[in-house]
C-alpha cells in the first residue's frame, strides 16, 4: 500500500517512524515548505511529490499531519478523491467544521479515522477495560492530568488560539475523548483557564465534566510545565480505585537529533502510534474504524464547550449535533 503524509513537521515524523516498521508500506509525502520536505525525505525515506493533488494521485491512503485549522480543507479533498484518511487530532478547529467533515464521511462512505492516540496507550486502554468490565464497580470520580512545555509548531501556530484552540482543544482533548470513550457521554462542562500573560507562554486549564452516569471528572491541562511531559489519572469507583502517573515509570529512552524514543519496556510493535496506524489500516480492510468521525466530532464538542465555559464563566452543554 502507498500511504501519503501531508505535513512533515513533528507529527509527520512521528507517523513516519511507525510506517517504517511496516515493510508493506511505501511512504510518500508533501509539504508546502520545500526545505522542510527535503529534510523529511532524507530522514524518513519518503518519496516527495510536488503538490497535494500529486500526492492524492500517487497513494492509496492519506495521513494528515497538518496544523488544526487546515484539517477540514485537506481531509475533505482526500475524502472526495476516495482516499481513506487518517487525520491528526483534533479532528477540526471547531465543532461546526467537525460536523461538516463527519457528514461528508457519512455521505461518501470513505474510511476515515481521527487520530485520538491516547486510546492506544497501554495504560489508558487497560484502565478503559477495567472500567467497562466492572472491575471497580460504578465509577464516581475521575481525575486526569496532562502537561508539558508549550509547543511551537511552524510559524508558532500553537500560540495562536484562533489556529490551535489552545491547550483545551489541542491537549486536553486527549482526556476528553478518553473519558467519553470509557465513562460515557458528557452532559455539562465547566472550565477555568490561565491564559497567556506578560508575553509568557502560560496556558493552563482545569475543567469539570458532569457525565450522564452521574460521575464527575476533573481534567487538568497545562502547557506551562518546565519539567516536560506528564500524563496521569485516578479513577475511584464503588468497588475500587486505580491510578497511573507516567513520571513514576522510568523506561530506557534514547534521544538523538531526530527525537526521543522509548526503547524499553515496549517492543516497537507496542508503540501506541504504531497500534493506532495499524488500527487505521485494518479499518480500511474491514470497514470498521477503531475511532470514528463521530468520536472525533464529540471530542471537539467537549473541548469547544470548555473554551466557551472559560470565556463566559458558565457551565456549558456540549453541542452533540
Amino acid at each position: 500500500m502507498n500511504v501519503g503524509i501531508v505535513g512533515t513537521g513533528g507529527m509527520g515524523r512521528v507517523h513516519a517512524r511507525q510506517y517504517s516498521k511496516m515493510p508493506e508500506i511505501e511512504l510518500f509525502a508533501f509539504d508546502s515548505d520545500a526545505d522542510r520536505a527535503a529534510a523529511y525525505s532524507e530522514a524518513t525515506g519518503a518519496i516527495l511529490v510536488d503538490s497535494y493533488e500529486d500526492l492524492l494521485q500517487s497513494v492509496d491512503a492519506i495521513d494528515i499531519c497538518l496544523p488544526t485549522h487546515l484539517h477540514l480543507e485537506f481531509a475533505s479533498q482526500s475524502l472526495r478523491s476516495g482516499k481513506p484518511t487518517l487525520c491528526e487530532k483534533p479532528m477540526c478547529r471547531s465543532v461546526a467544521e467537525a460536523r461538516e467533515l463527519a457528514l461528508l464521511v457519512k455521505d461518501l462512505g470513505v474510511p476515515f479515522m481521527p487520530a485520538q492516540v491516547v486510546r492506544f496507550f497501554p495504560e489508558f486502554r487497560k484502565a478503559h477495560d477495567l472500567v467497562t468490565s466492572g472491575a471497580i464497580g460504578r465509577p464516581a470520580a475521575i481525575r486526569t492530568r496532562r502537561c508539558g512545555r508549550h509547543p511551537q509548531g511552524a510559524g508558532g501556530w500553537f500560540a495562536n488560539r484562533e489556529l490551535s484552540g489552545g491547550v483545551l482543544l489541542d491537549l486536553a482533548i486527549h482526556d476528553f475523548d478518553w473519558i467519553r470513550w470509557t465513562f460515557g457521554e458528557v452532559e455539562r462542562v465547566f472550565s477555568q483557564t490561565l491564559p497567556f500573560s506578560d508575553g509568557l507562554a502560560i496556558d493552563y486549564s482545569l475543567t469539570t465534566l458532569t457525565l450522564a452516569s452521574g460521575a464527575i471528572a476533573h481534567v487538568e491541562g497545562s502547557w506551562a510545565d518546565p519539567a516536560g511531559f506528564r500524563a496521569a489519572f485516578e479513577v475511584a469507583g464503588s468497588e475500587g480505585f486505580f491510578e497511573y502517573d507516567s513520571r513514576l515509570s522510568v523506561p530506557l529512552r534514547t534521544t538523538t537529533a531526530s527525537g526521543s524514543a522509548i526503547e524499553s519496556p515496549m517492543l516497537p510493535s507496542d508503540d501506541p502510534y504504531f497500534l493506532q496506524i495499524g488500527g487505521f489500516l485494518d479499518g480500511i480492510a474491514t470497514g470498521i474504524m477503531p475511532v470514528t468521525a463521530e468520536d472525533g466530532m464529540q471530542a471537539v464538542a467537549i473541548a469547544e464547550a470548555a473554551i466557551n465555559s472559560a470565556k463566559t464563566g458558565l457551565a456549558i452543554e456540549p453541542r452533540r449535533n
